[in-house]
């Protein structure tokens, strides 16, 4: 996915943005584990939703750059 790559920064904001909005999406689908607290199963909740969310719309926006620089 090097060709999709927004830089360094465009990476960052996009993967906190992503996975902001993953992880909401996770615990409105009730997937998400646990009450938002410490536990175990929040914490692998969070990295779960913060990964996945942050990954597609990674790939969702380099995908538009890539089509719009043509």
């Amino acid at each position: 996915m090097k060709n999709l790559s927004l830089g360094t920064l465009g990476n960052s904001i996009a993967g906190i943005l992503g996975g902001g909005i993953g992880g909401q999406l996770l615990g409105l689908l009730g997937i998400a584990t646990g009450s938002g607290g410490m536990d175990a199963g929040s914490i692998v909740g969070s990295i779960a939703g913060g990964t996945v969310g942050g990954g597609v719309l990674m790939a969702i926006v380099g995908f538009i750059k890539k089509a719009t620089s043509k």
